[in-house]
């Protein structure tokens, strides 16, 4: 069983002011086969805590540990924590012009699997992982995520988890800016990633309706830098109907369309 262990963790975004301390104490551990939904306001520390984690340069560990199956993930250079089997699914997937994205892909799963994959087995696994989603395959030759609308990038980027398979998933507000139809292809692609067995996801989001689709075995509330209370779905089903206020002292609203 695999497992991901995030220990005390403080950390701060960096800014042309220096230093902004955001994470304060970050303790979770996400097991393989387990799905954690982390639930909080703007500004709580969500996606710096996803960014930290990933190995992003704009934001620096302060102090704690992050283990994947026991190894210090802080030690690994980023492309390192990718092979060991973690995977960011980004808020706001970033366009790469003039690579395309059958390119990136193939570069991607050569990277991870440490051999590339035989070209009729992998044009095949595409197609179909493309198909999966509702991608058109016209898009496999088009610039990585130039041009896309935001759920297009979104699928792309639950594309991408298919592929390169790995143990743990971080899903950074995957849901934001998605109208009904592409938040439930996106949901199912998470959904058989998670059912293939043995994979772990933490689950970032500001509101319950992805909750509908994927659901969690475990819900975070995570406020001032750190999480402040753990349950069950049940969780989610009181945020939903109270906002965040008892965590915050401040009226938000959990559960927006």
């Amino acid at each position: 069983m695999a497992t991901l262990e995030i220990k005390d963790l403080h950390g701060s975004v960096l800014t042309e002011d220096g230093a902004k301390p955001i994470l304060n104490g970050v303790n979770l551990t996400v097991r393989s086969g387990e799905i954690h939904a982390i639930m909080g306001p703007n500004g709580s520390g969500k996606s710096t805590l996803a960014y930290a984690i990933a190995g992003h340069p704009k934001y620096r560990i302060d102090s704690g540990t992050v283990l994947l199956d026991g190894e210090d993930v802080l030690e690994m250079t980023v492309d390192e924590r990718a092979r060991a089997g973690l995977f960011l699914a980004m808020q706001y997937p970033v366009e790469v012009p003039g690579v395309s994205m059958s390119n990136f892909l193939r570069t991607a799963a050569t990277a991870v699997r440490g051999e590339a994959p035989q070209i009729r087995k992998w044009v095949k696994e595409v197609k179909q992982a493309m198909s999966d989603l509702d991608i058109d395959p016209s898009f496999a030759e088009r610039s990585v995520n130039e041009g896309f609308s935001g759920g297009e990038k979104k699928r792309h980027e639950i594309l991408q988890l298919d592929l390169l398979d790995p143990k743990f998933a971080i899903l950074d507000e995957t849901d934001s800016g998605l109208d009904v139809d592409a938040l439930r292809v996106v949901s199912e692609g998470v959904n058989k990633y998670h059912g293939k067995g043995g994979k772990g996801v933490l689950l970032i989001t500001h509101y319950t309706r992805i909750l509908k689709h994927i659901t969690p075995d475990y819900v975070h509330v995570f406020a001032e830098g750190k999480v402040v209370e753990s349950g069950g779905a049940e969780l989610a089903d009181e945020l939903e109907e109270n906002g965040y206020v008892r965590f915050t002292g401040k009226k938000e609203a959990a559960a927006q369309s």
